[in-house]
């Protein structure tokens, strides 16, 4: 299987020097611009998102808040375990990189050894933004569609095939959608755990403790001006 891909006339490979030769015409701060961008930006954008998400759920607080930080909880637990699951399937595969099958190509990143398929890059993106999806649409699909631009740069970058990069938003899809009923099962009790805990709920709501008390929590002086109420409404029945 280490052959794959290696003929001129695969479709992989025309696609791959059809998006690399842009970074040829474009201009030597583009490229380094979408060196940047593949390498370090877009993932940084997703994790952002998920971070923005977290504090909107936090100060809405309710009800919702602990199963929606547990869905964003598993957003980098999944990119995680994508990652981990990747390992043997780039072993097995032995898929070197593009630009050692192939001459003539535009590499923007120096010191790509190791194997090509599955795009690390790729699988880390979309686990994120399809977990996030989960979590909140709106967020996620913006999220997706960094992921998209992500894996169209690891190609443009010359360091992955477009199946490397195919490969890996599938291989993160399936992990965030398959493992989320079991993840959410796990995490939301362990994020109700902390949203009443009185050091850390904050993490889980910033409303958390007026939140409790407003449902139906003893809060002092209540019982004692009920009670008044209840005598001021005895006089007046007297």
């Amino acid at each position: 299987m280490a052959g794959l891909a290696e003929s001129g006339s695969n479709p992989d490979v025309e696609l791959l020097y059809d998006i690399n030769g842009l970074a040829k015409d474009a201009p030597h701060w583009f490229d380094r611009v979408m060196e940047f961008v593949g390498e370090y930006g877009l993932l940084f954008a997703i994790v952002l998102l998920v971070l923005w998400c977290w504090w909107g759920v936090r100060r809405r607080g309710g009800e919702d808040a602990a199963p929606n930080v547990a869905a964003l909880v598993w957003a980098p637990l999944a990119a995680g375990v994508a990652v981990l699951v990747n390992v043997p399937i780039r072993g097995f595969v032995e898929r070197p990189r593009p630009f050692k099958s192939h001459e003539g190509l535009e590499v923007l990143v120096e010191g790509k050894n190791d194997f090509s398929f599955v795009s690390d890059h790729a699988t880390l993106c979309m686990a994120l933004a399809v977990g996030l999806f989960v979590a909140n649409r709106k967020f996620g699909i913006a999220a997706i569609v960094l992921a998209l631009f992500g894996g169209f740069a690891r190609v443009y970058m010359g360091v992955h095939y477009p199946t490397d990069v195919v490969g890996g938003f599938a291989l993160g899809t399936a992990v965030a959608l398959l493992l989320s009923p079991v993840a959410m099962a796990l995490l939301t009790p362990l994020t109700r755990a902390v949203e009443h805990s009185p050091r850390v709920g904050w993490l889980i709501s910033a409303r958390g403790r007026s939140g409790a008390a407003g449902r139906g929590a003893v809060i002092p002086g209540a019982r004692k001006e009920s009670g008044a109420e209840t005598s001021g409404e005895r006089d007046l029945a007297a």
